[in-house]
């Protein structure tokens, strides 16, 4: 009997159990990867496909993506991309190559920064920034944050002018806008470049967001949110490192913080997007989606009653905000002899 696409869920009989803990996404990584690896070789099967394509980043989702992927289909029919660009980590292209290194797959190096510049990308974030900061230095490093658990969900920009000096400051949503537009550009011209890549090989290309990404709508539509396969957007991410551990992915890049290696500033994904650490929002999705209440997890983060209730009522403001990401083209009649084969 194979297993359920759902590696953890709480029985009905235990609906009720008074609190949460990190063993609830304990997961057996051997059971998971085998079944997981099924799925993907009939996935390519079904659609004629002969490998995989993989953006690499050096962090932890793309990393036992292409693990996954790999185990699942042979080494020599998966191809790990490296899409570095100007305002990207120096570990970004190091540990994507210490993953395809260790998993002996084939790894090409595509620096975007002259596709971006060519597409206004830089010069259209660097005008959103100097309409909030007119000190702005275009060149200067910067990162837009949200405050920490509690309170309103704005955004701030943060910025570091060349003395050194940190500004910090709101922004009017026409320039909160601008700059998030102009940082999708990235995103969506990596996937252009794994897709033109995949059409050369007849392979398909595989998608990396572990379920708290997609869940919570953390992609780009038609970025990182766009793949023919998602091997691991039903884990948590506290589950997608169990299996990290299993398939042997480097300590190196186990260890390193998530990051979202989008903005020239260092930024963590808890302050650009989950307000909480990745340990502490899956507990939470886990309960919410278990049906538990929110003082369920109180114990096990160290959330106030009120803290939990802010997380469960963010968790649905999310949900009703990015679901629009989740969607594909609406049509305006039937098409029946195509959508029956869907």
């Amino acid at each position: 009997m194979m297993p359920t696409n759902s590696p953890k869920v709480i029985p009905a009989a235990s609906a009720h159990k008074k609190s949460v803990c990190k063993d609830d996404l304990r997961i057996d990584a051997a059971a998971e990867t085998e079944r997981i690896c099924a799925k993907i070789r009939a996935f390519m099967v079904k659609v004629k496909r002969r490998g995989a394509v993989i953006g690499l980043s050096g962090g932890i989702d793309s990393s036992v993506t292409a693990a996954l992927c790999a185990k699942s289909l042979g080494r020599e029919r998966v191809l790990g991309i490296l899409m570095p660009e100007r305002h990207s980590s120096c570990e970004t292209t190091a540990l994507g190559q210490c993953l395809a290194n260790h998993l002996g797959i084939e790894a090409q190096l595509h620096e975007i920064s002259a596709v971006l510049e060519a597409a206004g990308c830089y010069q259209m974030q660097n005008s959103a920034v100097k309409s909030a900061i007119p000190s702005y230095i275009p060149g200067s490093p910067f990162k837009i944050v949200l405050p920490a658990q509690g309170g309103y969900k704005l955004f701030s920009l943060v910025a570091q002018l060349p003395d050194g000096k940190i500004i910090k400051t709101r922004m009017n949503h026409e320039a909160y806008l601008q700059l998030v537009a102009a940082t999708n550009f990235k995103q969506r011209v990596r996937k252009m470049i794994e897709y033109c890549h995949a059409d050369r090989l007849n392979y398909a290309v595989a998608g990396s967001p572990n379920r708290l990404e997609y869940d919570q709508g953390f992609f780009v539509k038609n970025g990182d949110g766009s793949a023919d396969i998602k091997p691991i957007a039903h884990l948590y991410k506290t589950q997608v490192y169990q299996l990290a551990e299993y398939l042997g992915v480097p300590e190196e890049i186990r260890s390193r913080p998530p990051t979202t290696d989008t903005y020239p500033m260092e930024q963590s994904q808890e302050e650009f997007y989950f307000s909480l650490s990745y340990q502490k929002m899956d507990l939470c999705l886990f309960a919410k989606n278990n049906g538990l209440s929110h003082e369920s997890v109180c114990e096990a983060t160290g959330l106030s009653p009120k803290e939990s209730e802010d997380v469960f009522k963010d968790i649905d403001v999310k949900r009703g905000t990015t679901r629009y990401l989740h969607l594909g083209p609406e049509l305006t009649g039937d098409v029946p002899e195509i959508q029956s084969e869907i």
